[in-house]
C-alpha cells in the first residue's frame, strides 16, 4: 500500500504549513504532502513532497479532478489554505469521499456562510453567538447608523477594500470609491483577539487557542501572543459547535473588559498566525492526519501554553534553472 499523503490546494507561500505536515505525517509513520497551486514559482511547492496539477478554482472541472487525483495518489486528507477554494471542496464532497480521502471543511452553507460576511452575520445570530451590527447598503438609513462604521466587502480578504467611515459623507464616498459589492458594519471598540480552533469530522470542537493581536500588517498577524483566556476558549469552541466546523478555523473576535462584543470574521482554514498555536502545543496537523487515517483525537480545549510569542520575518528559497526545470538551488550544486 502506498504512503498516505495529505494535499494542501492553493498552497501559495505557505511553507510553514506544508513542513508542520511532513513532520505530523513522520510522527504517524510517514507519508507525503502534495501541494496544488497555479504559480510555478510558490513557495509551498518547492517545500512539499510532490505537487497535484489542478487548473483554476473556476473550472468547472476543478472538484472532479482533485477527486481524481486524490484516488491517483494516495491522498487520505484535503485541506485548503486559502479561502479561494473551500466551498468548492465542500461541494465535492461526495467525489473526495469517494476517492477515499476526508476533506476538512464544513457543509457547503456553512463554508460559504462564513465567507460572505452578510450570510457571516445572519448565521451566527441565528446560532444565538455575537456579530456586530451589520447592515446591507442599500437597506440601510445612512442618517441613524451608529458612526463610526466599516464598509467591508461581503467576500474579502487580506483587509483589502475596508474602509472606515466617520460619518454618513465619507459613507457615501467609500460606497462610490468601492469596487467590491459590500455590507456596512459597526466599528467595535475594545481589542481584537484571534482563536485558532480546530474541529473533529462532526464539528465537535477539540482545539481553541486563543492570541492576542500585537500587530498586523495587511489582515495578517506578524506579532501575537497566546493567552491563558478561558472566555475566548469558550468561544471558540461554541463557535465551533454552532457551526459544525470541520477542520481548522480562525476566529476573529472584539471584547471589552469581560464583554464579547462580537465575532467579525470567521475563516474555516488555517489562519495567518499559524506558527504561533502550532508552538504553543497545538498540534492541529498532526490531529488531522490522525483524523485522515481514521485514528482517535482526543479533545485539548485549553491544553495550550499561554504566554508564547512570535515575532515574523522575512525568508526566501532560492531556486535555479537546472535540467530537470526550476529547482532549489540546493539540489542541484
Amino acid at each position: 500500500m502506498a504512503e498516505p499523503s495529505i494535499l494542501l490546494t492553493c498552497a501559495g507561500m505557505r511553507v510553514d504549513i506544508v513542513r508542520a505536515f511532513g513532520d505530523a505525517l513522520a510522527a504517524e509513520g510517514g507519508g507525503r504532502v502534495l501541494v496544488s497551486d497555479l504559480d510555478p514559482l510558490a513557495p509551498a511547492r518547492f517545500a512539499a513532497d510532490g505537487e497535484v496539477a489542478l487548473p483554476a478554482v473556476d473550472d468547472p472541472d476543478y472538484g472532479p479532478l482533485l477527486a481524481e487525483a486524490c484516488a491517483r495518489e494516495g491522498v487520505v486528507g484535503v485541506l485548503p489554505l486559502t479561502d479561494l477554494d473551500p466551498v468548492l471542496l465542500a461541494e465535492a464532497r461526495p467525489l473526495i469521499d469517494a476517492a477515499g480521502a476526508r476533506v476538512f471543511v464544513p457543509e457547503p452553507a456553512v463554508a460559504l456562510g462564513c465567507q460572505d460576511k452578510w450570510e457571516c452575520h445572519l448565521l451566527l445570530g441565528a446560532r444565538g453567538l455575537p456579530s456586530p451590527p451589520t447592515w446591507l447598503p442599500d437597506e440601510a438609513d445612512a442618517d441613524t447608523l451608529p458612526y463610526p462604521v466599516l464598509l467591508k466587502p461581503r467576500l474579502g480578504f487580506a483587509a483589502r477594500h475596508i474602509y472606515a467611515a466617520a460619518d454618513r459623507a465619507e459613507l457615501e464616498f467609500f460606497r462610490a470609491y468601492s469596487p467590491a459589492e459590500s455590507v456596512i458594519q459597526q466599528r467595535l471598540g475594545g481589542e481584537e483577539f484571534s482563536i485558532d480552533c480546530l474541529g473533529d469530522l462532526d464539528g465537535t470542537p477539540i482545539g481553541a487557542i486563543p492570541r492576542a493581536m500585537l500587530q498586523a500588517k495587511g489582515g495578517e498577524q506578524i506579532k501575537g501572543e497566546t493567552l491563558d483566556d478561558t472566555q475566548l476558549v469558550q468561544l471558540g469552541a461554541a463557535v465551533v459547535a454552532a457551526l459544525e466546523l470541520v477542520g481548522p478555523s480562525t476566529v476573529q473576535c472584539f471584547r471589552d473588559g469581560d464583554r464579547i462584543l462580537g465575532v467579525t470574521d470567521i475563516n474555516t482554514r488555517f489562519g495567518g498566525g499559524f506558527p504561533l498555536p502550532l508552538a504553543a502545543g497545538g498540534d492541529y496537523p498532526r490531529s488531522i492526519v490522525r483524523m485522515a487515517l481514521g485514528r482517535p483525537v482526543q479533545p485539548r480545549l485549553g491544553a495550550h501554553r499561554a504566554g508564547v510569542m512570535m515575532t515574523r520575518h522575512l525568508d526566501q528559497t532560492i531556486l535555479v534553472r537546472g535540467p530537470e526545470g526550476v529547482e532549489p538551488l540546493r539540489a542541484v550544486q
